[in-house]
Order: C-alpha cells, then structure tokens, then sequence
C-alpha cells in the first residue's frame, strides 16, 4: 500500500522530532572554555615558576609596569606577574578541589533523596534547605570561624556554600528519571538499589552534574577570593586572588596596578566559566522549539 503526500510529509516530520540534533558549543562558550584553559595553563605555569619566583625581589618597590615586570612590583619589590600566577594556581586548585567533592556529596544525596523519597527526603532536603538559608560569605564566614584560618577552611566554605544548590537540581532529576519505565522495569527484574542508581540513574542526571558543577566553581572562585580578600581564607605568604586584591587595595591609590591585575584575573575566570556553563547548559538540556499558535 503506498503512502500519500500527506503522509510521507508527516512521517518525515516526525523523524525529524524524533532524532534530537547534537548541539555543539557555540563561539561564545567557545571563547570561555579558552580563556579558562589558558587560566589553567597559567595555573600549572606557576607550578614550575614560569614567571620567575614570586618571593624574589627584582626590582624598586611600587614600580608601574615595564619591562622586567610586566606587571608591576609589589610594596617588597617583587614581581607581581609570579605572584598573579602563582594566586591563580592557588585559587583554581581550591575551588577545583572543594567541587569536586561538592559533585560527589551532592550527587550522592540528591539521587538518594530522588529516587527513594520518603523520610530520607525529608532528611536531606530540610538540611540542604538550612545550609540554603544562610546567605554565602557569612555561611563561609561561620566555617572560617570555627575551623580557622587557612586553606582548609576555604575549602570547607566553599563545599557548604555550593551542596545545597546542586543537591537540589539533581535531585529534581532524579525524581524526573525515576519514573521512567526502563527504571521501573529494572526494579521489577529484581535489581539491587546500588545498581539501579549507578547505571540507570547516575548516568541520567550526570548532564545536570556537570552543567551544575560549572557554576559551583565560578561561585567557589568568588567564595575563595572573598574569605582570602578578609583575611580569613589563604594566608601570607602564600598568593590567592583574593590575598592579593587585599594587599593591593591598601595601595590602590598610589599603585593601581596591584590591584588591577588580580582583579582582571578573578573577573575573567568568574565571566569565562559562567559563559562555558549556559554552553553546557544547552548542550545536555536543550531548549525545545514551541509553536505559538
């Protein structure tokens, strides 16, 4: 029996719909995923000293930038391009940290409270909803405060900071994946609760991990910077964003340059990650065509 016009247009049609089109990164994300790989380059240049030795003294103090110090020396006479990457490295290498363990709490607790609902639920959603009740840097204030000064108490801050957010949206997907029958199916086929979350749902809500995870790593650079900004997160000697935008700020006046350079810095990582995450966001969350009539 041959097919009509009519129908071949409609079968067409619903092939189309039926095949989602593969979404790419467009030039804008583009451009931030390399900013931030060049941040990264900077970051394991410091490793190596690429820049020079950030503790040396090259040259007069408070110097504007020239050539020997692109840019600029500090009020010890150090070179501030070292020092920049070297607070680069720091604070990349923190907030990197505290989200990757931010990813795996949250996609633990956010499936768990998904999938199996109840009291367990409850639990975990009343706690996130605490942690999301406190605003952020007096949150990471509070966890500065009570465990002291340092890198630890960064990383701490920046983790109860950025779980509640993330455990939230994954568990909202995971209440989406759960109902859907190939779960079912494999809960009726008597599979055990580990398996059913590592290869049927993990796998399902690893796009919100990720798109989530971008974002939790802008907001733990600027958590890092601003508890090291007050003197309660990285500490002197060692160079953070954040330390030093503090340090630069006491001569802002008479040498800008101090502070213009890890200010750039720190704006430039923040923009470049939250362009690349809205990229991540519509590549695994794709916003449909609606018709308006």
């Amino acid at each position: 029996m041959k097919e009509t016009a009519g129908e071949k247009e409609t079968a067409g049609v619903k092939g189309v719909k039926g095949r989602r089109p593969r979404q790419r990164l467009d030039p804008l994300s583009l451009t931030g995923l390399g900013c931030l790989l060049l941040l990264v380059l900077v970051a394991l240049g410091s490793l190596v000293h690429a820049g020079g030795d950030p503790d040396a003294i090259v040259g007069p103090r408070l110097r504007p930038p020239g050539p020997g110090w692109w840019l600029g020396t500090d009020n010890l006479g150090r070179s501030m391009l070292p020092r920049v990457m070297e607070g680069v490295g720091t604070t990349l290498l923190l907030s990197s940290a505290a989200v990757l363990v931010t990813a795996a709490l949250s996609a633990g607790f956010g499936i768990l409270a998904g999938y199996r609902g109840g009291y367990l639920n409850e639990l975990i959603m009343r706690v996130v909803e605490l942690l999301y009740s406190f605003p952020a840097i007096v949150l990471a204030i509070l966890v500065a405060a009570v465990a002291g000064p340092g890198q630890l108490a960064a990383v701490a801050s920046i983790v109860l900071v950025t779980i509640p957010l993330m455990t939230r949206l994954v568990r909202a997907a995971a209440v989406a994946v759960a109902e859907r029958d190939y779960v079912t199916a494999a809960a009726i086929s008597g599979a055990g609760l580990p398996r059913i979350l590592g290869r049927h749902v993990l796998p399902n809500v690893a796009g919100t991990i990720a798109v989530q995870g971008t974002y939790a790593l802008s907001v733990g650079i600027s958590v890092e910077g601003g508890l090291s900004f007050l003197g309660f997160g990285v500490q002197p000697p060692q160079a953070s964003l954040g330390v030093l935008i503090r340090q630069g700020g006491t001569y802002m006046m008479a040498a800008p340059w101090l502070i213009i350079g890890p200010g750039v810095v720190l704006v430039l990582a923040i923009l470049s990650i939250n362009v690349l995450g809205d990229g991540l966001r519509d590549r695994f969350e794709p916003r449909e065509t609606r018709s308006l009539i």
